[in-house]
């Protein structure tokens, strides 16, 4: 499953990029203020940071909700107190598009995060021209050197870089590029099966200068608890915020997930 989204992901890049060269793409990077302090947004503190996410639909769920207006919903998001949103653009299986992403950099003020399956330099550079603060970058998709390529290139363009792991080995490979955001997700993007305790597992290598994230298997408050109870900073939520009330649940998710995290 990872193996076909990355490469549809690519594909659709490659027919992007026959409309708009690189070279385009990449003047259009370079006229976009500065992308925001990312690491400092998410920064741990005494309350665990949200992650809210722009999401129509996934593999595993199928359609989850039509967001005809994404910077409408990512405003609701704001407003209850999201850290950072996240915004599929994969077009195949998540229903998303870099418009959704320019759409919602122009509406808030928070860190947006371009969350879609990437693996050339021409992804990464069109998420700066789009708008996006930082990107999403899967460790199980790449090679060390292409992870390491990109890695570097998010960080030249002022981008930061969330590097996903799944593995004890991948966290040591995130670790390894000094990362300093680093997430652990709890689906599996092989098999799409889900493993809420992964994160608790793998926790204790991610270095302690590093932004610990969690994600995915988020539905109650009680799983926001049981991430910070393991160690998170933020958590990316996606589903349980696009088929109910955005603010009421990202506000109950901060409030009542922190006071059972602490009390765990």
């Amino acid at each position: 499953m990872l193996a076909d989204l990355t490469d549809g992901a690519v594909e659709d890049s490659q027919a992007r990029a026959v409309e708009r060269p690189l070279a385009s793409v990449e003047r259009a990077a370079l006229d976009r203020a500065p992308a925001l302090d990312v690491v400092t947004a998410l920064a741990p503190a005494d309350r665990v940071k949200i992650i809210a996410e722009v999401k129509r639909a996934s593999p595993s769920r199928g359609d989850l909700a039509d967001i005809p207006d994404p910077a409408h919903q990512a405003g609701l998001y704001q407003t209850g107190g999201a850290s950072a949103i996240s915004v599929l653009t994969e077009g195949r299986r998540f229903k998303g598009s870099l418009a959704d992403l320019e759409a919602v950099k122009a509406a808030v003020g928070v860190p947006v995060l371009r969350k879609d399956f990437l693996a050339t330099p021409y992804q990464v550079v069109e998420a700066r021209a789009a708008g996006a603060d930082l990107v999403l970058l899967i460790v199980a998709a790449l090679d060390q050197k292409t992870l390491s390529e990109l890695f570097e290139l998010t960080g030249q363009l002022g981008m930061t870089a969330l590097v996903e792991a799944h593995s004890a080995d991948e966290v040591a490979r995130a670790a390894d590029l000094g990362a300093r955001l680093i997430g652990v997700n709890a689906r599996d993007l092989s098999t799409f099966e889900l493993d809420r305790d992964l994160f608790g597992r793998l926790v204790e290598g991610i270095p302690a200068d590093a932004v610990k994230i969690a994600e995915s298997a988020v539905l109650t408050p009680a799983d926001v608890a049981h991430y910070r109870s393991a160690g998170a900073d933020a958590v990316l939520v996606g589903e349980a915020l696009v088929t109910g009330d955005p603010v009421a649940t990202l506000r109950r998710f901060l409030h009542d997930g922190d006071l059972q995290g602490a009390s765990s």
